[in-house]
């Protein structure tokens, strides 16, 4: 750590520290009121960031996607520091998607500046932003990353202010929707333009000439702090075995880990996890390490600012060519199947150290992605894509959120931008009674949403395909300390098991259903407040029937209020 003296009085320290976090987040609005695409204006995929001239993350969008973020605190210290200094010019962007430099697959494209102040770089704005098509076949069983699309190596957008055209026009060839592809590439510059602009402000008002003393005070502090959380958790090697499920027919995938904890420091080492597989599913280095930080850092001290400072103390290894460290040519494209259980993992090892601190498995892990593409009456191809959440598993203190997109982050897609901006109609979507796990904390409902592609003459828009980069269809959300599992997820068309592992073809008239998975419980169900147990039949998470078998509580048909007697009777026998 800076061992210098504080140059910041404390007072100043978190009004600059606030100025900064709001900069980033006005970029992040910006993405909201300019991106051409739902999955970036409505579902939030995306991240915006900042660093210092070194490289070091300093701030993150308040709404930044975990794995996006914790992806890119490693790789744009590695990509910032590949050209020196001196050579940036001003009015310089670039362009990367090297799925081992940044956030794991080639859909996550990063667009950087550099920040010029007084003729001299003095930080670096980033953001990568989910292309919902980066050319290449769109299904999770690819072999390698050949198949998954357009490979950009880091490259100039912009060079001291002059647009590539060439690469531009390269890569709209290789897209299926140029137009939303450039469109949104345009709000990534627009977005690191804010940040730029807003931090320039910043340095002048406030009299700065570097970022950097800043970025250190801010830093080190963070970095105390986070030590701070990691000391309150007892000294030990904290070990885990789990298994994720493959497929359709793929094999299962078992994932080895151990957590060390040694004062302020942790590690955590995956020795003894699989190899990498020839499906998408492989996790980078960069994203595997994103989504164990994100379990530490929620669980111990979800308050301490997230850049540089608080990534010190976590380190990470893992087998090159396994699963979670794969190497390239991997298959990378759904590697959030694999990825978001980094988290439940990390959980799992920690259970008995820090029961507190954990939530039980979710049915938002991983994110229910679902890939569409097919082609209006008029032939115009279109090309979209929704995560859908699952139930959060309980903790000890709270019930699981429903519908929840954990540990991914995002929001849901509105039903009416989905059915404008595809031939697709949705005829329901709901949540699904009994999904949550029951318990003293239950798990959060899952949800059902069924699609239809209509059948109306002229109208009709003939094949549409449909990838699903899901799980949870063979193992459930567990439930944890006497908690249940939460209920498995389904994925149907007109109304049989359909294969999630390759493309499914929709032809007009044909349904398909995705049901995700509800949250595990935390604790004893027939220790439940009975009260509790009550409003959830009420409010239709519960049925009658479950409320009497799962938790022991007798509730009137008609009235549908609890019978304290009859409950009291009914536990007391059990």
């Amino acid at each position: 750590m800076n061992k210098n003296k504080c140059k910041f009085d404390p007072i100043t320290l978190e009004i600059l520290w606030k100025r900064l976090v709001s900069i980033v987040d006005e970029s992040d609005a910006s993405v909201i009121r300019t991106a051409f695409s739902s999955l970036l204006r409505d579902a939030h995929d995306y991240t915006c960031m900042f660093t210092d001239s070194r490289g070091q993350e300093l701030v993150q969008g308040t709404l930044c996607t975990p794995g996006m973020a914790g992806a890119m605190a490693l790789g744009m210290k590695k990509i910032v520091n590949s050209i020196p200094l001196e050579d940036y010019n001003d009015g310089d962007v670039f362009i990367i998607n090297d799925p081992w430099l940044l956030a794991g697959h080639l859909n996550d494209v990063c667009v950087w500046s550099p920040i010029f102040f007084k003729g001299r770089p003095v930080a670096f704005t980033a953001c990568i932003f989910h292309h919902t098509d980066i050319g290449g076949r769109t299904a999770s069983d690819n072999r390698d990353v050949y198949a998954e699309g357009l490979y950009i190596p880091l490259t100039k957008l912009y060079d001291a202010g002059k647009l590539n055209k060439g690469l531009v026009n390269m890569i709209r060839w290789n897209v299926r929707t140029a137009t939303e592809f450039d469109g949104d590439i345009r709000s990534q510059v627009a977005a690191n333009h804010v940040c730029s602009q807003k931090i320039i402000e910043m340095m002048e008002d406030e009299g700065l000439s570097t970022l950097d003393d800043l970025a250190d005070e801010i830093i080190d502090r963070t970095e105390i702090s986070m030590r701070a959380a990691i000391e309150k958790i007892k000294d030990g090697t904290y070990a885990h075995e789990g298994i994720i499920e493959g497929a359709g027919s793929k094999p299962d995938i078992p994932i080895k880990l151990s957590v060390k904890v040694d004062g302020s420091k942790i590690h955590v080492d995956f020795d003894g996890t699989s190899k990498q597989v020839d499906w998408g599913v492989n996790v980078v280095y960069n994203f595997t390490y994103a989504y164990v930080f994100m379990a530490i850092k929620s669980a111990f001290d979800p308050g301490v600012p997230i850049n540089e400072g608080a990534i010190r103390p976590i380190t990470m290894t893992a087998p090159k060519g396994s699963i979670v460290n794969c190497k390239f040519p991997a298959a990378v494209a759904a590697r959030m199947v694999v990825g978001h259980f980094m988290t439940e993992m990390v959980f799992k090892a920690l259970a008995k150290a820090a029961p507190d601190n954990i939530i039980a498995g979710s049915g938002g892990t991983p994110a229910q992605t679902n890939i569409f593409h097919g082609s209006f009456a008029n032939g115009k191809p279109w090309h979209t894509m929704i995560i859908r959440g699952g139930g959060m598993g309980a903790s000890s203190k709270f019930d699981g959120h429903h519908c929840a997109i954990f540990p991914a982050n995002g929001a849901n897609t509105p039903v009416e931008i989905l059915e404008s901006d595809t031939t697709m109609i949705v005829e329901s979507r709901g949540l699904v009674q009994d999904s949550g796990g029951p318990g003293r904390q239950r798990g959060g409902i899952g949800r059902q949403m069924i699609i239809r592609s209509p059948e109306d003459g002229e109208n009709s828009p003939g094949t549409t395909s449909i990838a699903v980069q899901a799980g949870r269809y063979i193992y459930p959300p567990e439930g944890i300390f006497g908690g249940k599992d939460g209920s498995l997820a389904q994925y149907l068309k007109n109304g049989e098991n359909a294969d999630p592992s390759g493309l499914t073809f929709m032809e007009p008239g044909d349904r398909v259903s995705f049901v995700s998975a509800g949250g595990g419980g935390y604790g004893d169900p027939f220790e439940r407040e009975a009260k509790a147990v009550e409003r959830d039949v009420q409010y239709g998470y519960v049925s009658i029937e479950k409320a009497k078998k799962d938790y022991g509580v007798i509730i009137d048909p008609v009235s549908l209020k609890v019978d304290l007697d009859a409950t009291k009777t009914l536990r007391e026998e059990k």
